[in-house]
């Protein structure tokens, strides 16, 4: 599942799993992005207000590296990015929202960070949430920032972006797949699971144009590095898994060119409030990814009557269904902190492209 999240209910915080994990060597930056070729302009920047304003749009992300993918996309295209960026926790123009005032349970103790932009015609708000699902209270403070959303910015839509974990067997690192529904994973049979859907339809043209698939970039993994890996992962936990048994598909190796699919109507992502893991079995292979925030904000946005998207990137496929659940995870965690940053840059260049349209 999204290891955003599923590192930290292992035991060890994200920032830590980085720290003991080895770093691959193989970093390019993220591109610089050419919104001439793409018939547009770059996102329009102007000064943040000093409290939330009206928007068309609310762009959401959550961890760090995902924030900087979305700052890259939306405020910074014109310059590369460096991998070092991927783990910065402030970004300027980016304001605080403390008030108001904010319930126990959300992690540092304010609701996030928001920056506007304006993409074509459109008002969007970007906003880098504190809020989480896995946390004391989280569905509860999770609606009442949507509610907030709803009262304050009084958004058309919503979309949620950021990482996941793969739940298709046929899905490399980096796809991005976009729907309109979460499932929330619960007891029982699937079918018995609660699906939050609506009718939003994402802008597709220029998604799918060959212009803005030369933007894309490809995940750059590397045998040597996914390797040291592998290596750095059996220091950590006393194992002797070799890369084909962590990676038994091969699905670690990201395609040429990531694959952006619109799984709209028909498909819903699934999200989880504990640990979960799609895997070889095929387990949760009728879902677009396995995440742990979406399929609230869709109850959540279903009762303030505002539309919702979820845009969610693959930085970490389906595992091997026969290696302990416990290392499947850890091993998604790894690949995580290593490429996280990469696949988010997809998943942002998707949501900017479905907005940019009229």
């Amino acid at each position: 599942m999204s290891t955003r999240r599923g590192v930290k209910r292992l035991g060890v915080t994200a920032a830590e799993a980085a720290k003991k994990t080895s770093s691959i060597a193989h970093k390019p930056p993220l591109p610089i992005i050419d919104f001439g070729k793409l018939g547009t302009v770059a996102p329009g920047i102007p000064a943040n207000p000093d409290s939330m304003p009206t928007a068309d749009t609310v762009v959401l992300c959550w961890a760090e590296s995902e924030w900087a993918a979305l700052q890259h996309v939306f405020v910074s295209g014109a310059q590369p990015m460096p991998y070092s960026d991927a783990g910065h926790s402030s970004w300027p123009g980016w304001s605080r929202l403390t008030t108001p005032a904010v319930p126990a349970g959300v992690d540092g103790g304010y609701w996030g960070y928001y920056r506007l932009v304006t993409v074509g015609q459109k008002r969007v708000l970007l906003f880098k949430s504190n809020v989480h699902l896995d946390e004391t209270n989280g569905q509860a403070n999770l609606e009442q920032l949507v509610a907030l959303f709803g009262k304050t910015v009084k958004p058309g839509l919503i979309l949620s972006t950021g990482t996941a974990g793969g739940a298709r067997l046929k899905d490399p690192i980096g796809t991005v797949n976009v729907v309109a529904a979460g499932t929330l994973l619960g007891s029982g049979a699937p079918a018995n699971w609660p699906t939050y859907s609506n009718a939003w339809v994402p802008a597709w043209q220029l998604v799918k144009s060959p212009n803005f698939v030369e933007q894309l970039m490809a995940i750059p993994t590397t045998k040597t590095d996914l390797q040291s890996l592998a290596d750095a992962f059996n220091r950590k936990n006393g194992t002797s898994y070799r890369l084909s048994e962590l990676d038994p598909d091969n699905l670690c190796n990201g395609a040429p060119v990531p694959a952006v699919n619109n799984l709209t109507p028909a498909t819903s992502l699934l999200t989880a409030t504990t640990f979960a893991v799609a895997n070889t079995s095929g387990n949760f292979e009728q879902f677009a990814c396995v995440e742990m925030d979406d399929a609230i904000i869709g109850e959540a946005c279903k009762k303030a009557g505002i539309a919702f998207g979820f845009v969610r990137n693959v930085s970490d496929p389906v595992q091997n269904a026969a290696l302990p659940t416990t290392d499947q995870g850890r091993w998604g965690g790894s690949v995580y902190q290593a490429y996280g940053f990469y696949t988010s840059y997809a998943g942002a260049l998707v949501a900017w492209g479905i907005l940019v349209e009229p």
